[in-house]
């Protein structure tokens, strides 16, 4: 009698938890139970920009349909923008063009703090002054390539359901972290439920994209500090508040780092290469660019590379995304092999669709390249070789630049004569035709 009432107990003890889970499983499907964060909120007044990576017009990069065909003018295949230097970019089908480059590119720069050693950081008056601020990238920093940036646009449809009204656009930086114990085991099953088996346990910030008001920076404790790109300083915005202690970890950086706005009333000057004020009709500037407000490549150019640089089991093939190409910057098909190292203006057209105004840029110099394509955008990890080595070996071409390798072209944005600082912009987007308006020799001015 005792092993009946027992076996009872237990059918009845299972078949309430398969009740339970079966009423439970659907529900934590469909609404998994894991905090907030920060960007569910931003679903409903905001949308994301960009292509999706199944939409990416980037698949296709080592494709022969962009070699060049006789009679087909070239055309824009891609366009990117990097919002925070360094980090991964955004692939989009349009872009506004402003002075400085593409709008939203390179408005930020991670930095640290650089001190004659040995210096304590927390040093005051003379010896405090001798600490400068000095930017970071992926040529020291390879784990940047894993921060993930995305950019959020007030969106007049959803904003109109809630009533509201918003310009506001935000940036939702996130990195891979996972705390240690049980707080890292629940952040990694709730990244799990709602991104996928294969997603991990990340940390998100939040920042406004628009620089804010004077009132704005005094009531988040923002300051105005000089930071060092290459042989520049400018004065910039110091964000630092922003930036969790973890970021800094994941990265590896020993010194103090914080992140920096650049002010669009004091943008970089470019000279150089770029073309005069009276020729341009306005003196051409940048953010946090390198040198110059748009990089431009040819993915026939990138294909031809690409084949001469030995491979591998740690690189199987390039990924143009290596190059970091971003308006135009971005990727030219349909011309011939290295022809875009001849182009010294070009317009780019949008047909008969009249879809947007022709848009016009100096092709400003050949862009002389560094170690940084050696880390792969997509893991993050550096080649300890390639494709350094065959930049300076295939392409040193550029008597400005000897024994330096070259691969893209740098270029500054036209507008109409007389134009105003209001007038100053224009579009561009995906599948523009391209004329060669002009053409001549480049020679590289450091």
């Amino acid at each position: 009698m005792g092993d009946m009432t027992l076996d009872v107990d237990m059918s009845g003890f299972f078949l309430l938890f398969a009740t339970i889970c079966a009423f439970l499983v659907p529900i934590v499907l469909i609404l998994p139970p894991v905090p907030l964060q920060k960007s569910d909120a931003l679903l409903q007044t905001h949308s994301k920009a960009g292509l999706a990576p199944s939409k990416s017009n980037l698949k296709s990069q080592l494709s022969p349909e962009h070699k060049p065909r006789d009679g087909q003018a070239p055309k824009i295949q891609s366009l990117m923008i990097y919002p925070v230097k360094s980090c991964k970019g955004i692939e989009v089908a349009k872009a506004k063009v402003v002075p400085q480059g593409l709008e939203f590119d390179r408005l930020f720069t991670f930095a640290q703090l650089k001190s004659p050693f040995p210096v304590d950081v927390d040093s005051a008056d003379e010896e405090g002054a001798q600490h400068k601020w000095e930017f970071i990238t992926l040529r020291q920093f390879a784990r940047l390539a894993n921060v993930t940036v995305e950019l959020w646009l007030p969106d007049e449809m959803k904003l109109r359901k809630q009533s509201l009204k918003s310009q506001e656009t935000f940036l939702i930086i996130r990195f891979p972290w996972k705390e240690l114990g049980w707080r890292g085991f629940f952040a990694t099953v709730a990244a799990k439920l709602t991104k996928g088996w294969r997603a991990e346990a990340e940390i998100e910030v939040l920042l406004p994209a628009d620089f804010p008001t004077n009132g704005e920076i005094k009531d988040r404790g923002y300051t105005y500090e000089d930071v060092k790109i290459w042989k520049d300083t400018t004065r910039a915005l110091n964000m630092e508040k922003e930036i969790p202690e973890e970021l800094r970890l994941y990265l590896g950086v020993s010194n103090k780092m914080t992140l920096f706005r650049i002010d669009p009333t004091q943008l970089r000057e470019v000279y150089r290469c770029a073309p005069r004020k009276d020729v341009a009709g306005y003196q051409p500037v940048m953010g946090f660019q390198d040198a110059y407000p748009l990089h431009l490549m040819n993915l026939n150019s990138f294909q031809q590379f690409n084949s001469e640089v030995p491979k591998d089991a740690d690189l199987k093939q390039l990924d143009v995304r290596r190059f970091r190409p971003n308006i135009l910057k971005n990727t030219v098909s349909c011309s011939e092999t290295y022809d875009e190292e001849t182009w010294k203006r070009i317009r780019c057209k949008s047909g008969t669709s009249g879809l947007y105004n022709d848009a016009v840029f100096q092709i400003s110099c050949r862009t002389v390249r560094c170690k940084l394509p050696n880390v792969d955008p997509v893991t993050g990890i550096r080649h300890p070789i390639e494709p350094d080595k065959s930049l300076r070996k295939l392409r040193s071409v550029d008597e400005g630049a000897p024994f330096k390798g070259c691969l893209g072209m740098q270029a500054t944005p036209l507008f109409e004569e007389g134009a105003s600082e209001e007038e100053m912009e224009g579009w561009i987007g995906v599948g523009m035709t391209i004329e060669v308006e002009q053409r001549g020799e480049h020679v590289y001015v450091t």
